[in-house]
């Protein structure tokens, strides 16, 4: 269940202790930096087809929604590549693309929504290291592509991450429970033994917290989700910035 790399065994500490900590992964952990990828618009204007771009919408809303289970589609790499290309040609077929086209389409969209450049937080090494030194486990539960390992790879944060799990192999997308129960299997820890920190709103609070989770909000001051924080609810804690995590426990 899930993309899952495993680090250390089960710890038994104090009663209530935190024994891992889940993180979302992109704009918590990680943000995008130029050379930024071409736009779903761009893409469309390049092959004359200016009606279906106009009709298109956003490029970041047209694949599985948030809580969206997928399980089917989530066997194999190959089929769930299938899956989300074949969502893209069904909508092109609706924009008004010609069914000639759609299929070549959609794998070009595909390949540009996943060519992103990523960096991580200057605050993430220094807590990701501060909290394996404490001989916790650190874990990623994102809604993410099925090369989330690669991405952490690529990324330079492989050496501190114990486990990673990510919707595409899991079959499910945050806030879906799956996602939460397959993390919290892979660390081998009990849900109050857990402690999910993340910058959005359902997916990375309301979702743990529904599990039986602690939850921190993270609202950086320059936030991928922009807007008001929402109040906090029992359970929660809010954060600006990764080195106040050490605080909380």
């Amino acid at each position: 269940m899930g993309t899952v790399r495993t680090g250390r065994p089960a710890r038994t500490g104090r009663p209530g202790a935190v024994e891992a900590v889940v993180f979302d992964f992109y704009g918590t952990l990680v943000r995008m930096v130029p050379p930024l990828p071409p736009t779903h618009e761009s893409v469309f204007l390049a092959r004359g087809l200016a009606g279906p771009a106009a009709r298109w919408g956003d490029q970041w809303a047209v694949g599985p929604g948030d809580g969206e289970e997928h399980r089917a589609h989530s066997a194999t790499e190959e089929s769930y590549v299938a899956w989300e290309r074949d969502r893209l040609r069904r909508r092109a077929l609706d924009c008004g693309v010609p069914e000639d086209q759609a299929a070549d389409l959609a794998a070009e969209l595909d390949r540009a929504t996943k060519s992103l450049a990523l960096e991580a937080f200057d605050d993430v090494r220094a807590a990701l290291t501060a909290l394996r030194a404490r001989g916790l486990t650190v874990a990623l539960c994102s809604n993410w592509y099925w090369d989330l390992d690669r991405a952490v790879e690529r990324t330079g944060l492989a050496d501190l991450v114990d486990v990673v799990v990510t919707s595409a192999r899991t079959g499910a997308r945050k806030p879906h429970p799956l996602m939460y129960d397959a993390v919290l299997d892979a660390c081998a820890v009990a849900p109050e033994r857990a402690l999910f920190v993340g910058d959005m709103w359902a997916p990375d609070v309301l979702g743990p917290l529904a599990r039986g989770m602690r939850a921190v909000h993270l609202h950086r001051p320059d936030p991928a989700v922009r807007g008001a924080a929402p109040p906090l609810p029992d359970g929660a804690a809010r954060i600006t910035d990764l080195s106040a995590l050490t605080d909380l426990l």
